[in-house]
């Protein structure tokens, strides 16, 4: 089998200490996933869902329950450290839980794989883990120092240091303006080049400092950190993030069984728009109805207990019985 089924029952001493470290993880926008995409009515039974990105199972368990004891889950992550720990907080589930190290635009290959066709529900939450932002070693965030690396899956060979240390300067300013919506593009781009020829980046301090130095004094101490687009734009390069996307998006009406549901979250306007065009397409060619005329966002309560969530989106679509 091309991708490896998680196995693993006994976590180390440090991956145990990280669960507990995020014991009081709440996923986003949980109680509107269950309502849009787990009362469906299907004509058979098990129903069988995937979480694309489990992250720490907190949406996966969520449906579990709504769904009864019969339901199914397959879930994905490209972040095996993320695998191991949703895989001690499912125990009890086992054996209706499966769980891959994949990256979900591989969703219909592990299906195949697996002899799954058709699934009744999918969710893939775009955002960033709070296990790989508030972990220096990944290198996600300039709040701490770390390694220079950013990426979700250390299967991937380019780390955040590979793409700022021999990037040429265009397609280096390129990608922090496409990705990272950044306005100081080039003259970021034009420091990095000055710097790296001195002395090569190796950690998230020395990329924010830089960084930071771009901008006028007055904009170096607002609310949002100089560094964030930049720091965006480079972890949206090294993984791929739209690529993957894109490739998923193009996925769902095959995998979806008919009345199947398929609900996507996303949090910045480079995500939100492939997923709107794409559910807007499907719902014109008559492949699936949107269900979400607009997305749903977030309750004030939610963005106060969770300030991450605040520009959370989920779009949700169902699929269309062409037979009908």
């Amino acid at each position: 089998m091309r991708f490896r089924q998680l196995t693993v029952l006994e976590p180390s001493d440090n991956e145990r200490a990280a669960m507990e470290r995020q014991q009081a993880h709440v996923s986003v926008l949980r109680d509107e996933v269950v309502e849009l995409l787990c009362p469906v009515a299907f004509s058979h039974q098990p129903i069988t869902i995937v979480d694309c990105t489990l992250g720490l199972a907190g949406h996966a368990v969520a449906m579990l329950d709504a769904l009864g004891p019969e339901a199914q889950l397959i879930g994905l992550d490209a972040d095996e450290s993320n695998l191991k720990r949703a895989r001690e907080i499912l125990d009890d589930e086992m054996p209706r839980v499966r769980l891959f190290h994949a990256n979900f635009s591989e969703l219909q290959t592990v299906l195949e794989e697996v002899g799954v066709p058709h699934v009744h529900a999918i969710l893939a939450d775009l955002g960033v883990a709070s296990t790989q932002i508030d972990d220096p070693e990944r290198g996600m965030s300039f709040q701490t120092d770390g390694p220079l690396d950013m990426r979700m899956d250390d299967r991937l060979n380019r780390t955040a240091a590979d793409l700022v240390n021999f990037m040429e300067e265009k397609e280096l300013a390129d990608t922090i303006y496409q990705y990272g919506e950044e306005r100081l593009s080039r003259r970021i781009a034009r420091r990095i080049v000055a710097r790296r020829t001195e002395q090569r980046f190796e950690t998230t301090s020395d990329l924010a400092d830089v960084v930071r130095g771009c901008f006028p004094p007055k904009d170096r101490r607002g609310r949002i950190h100089p560094a964030t687009r930049t720091f965006q734009a480079l972890r949206i390069a090294v993984n791929d993030e739209l690529g993957v996307l894109d490739r998923l998006l193009a996925q769902l009406p095959e995998v979806l069984a008919p009345g199947g549901r398929a609900g996507i979250i996303s949090f910045h306007s480079l995500e939100d728009r492939p997923v709107k065009q794409a559910f807007v397409n499907f719902d014109a060619t008559g492949v699936a109805r949107i269900l979400t005329k607009k997305p749903i966002r977030p309750t004030d309560m939610e963005v106060r207990e969770n300030p991450r969530s605040r520009s959370a989106k989920l779009r949700v679509i169902e699929r269309i019985d062409a037979t009908s």
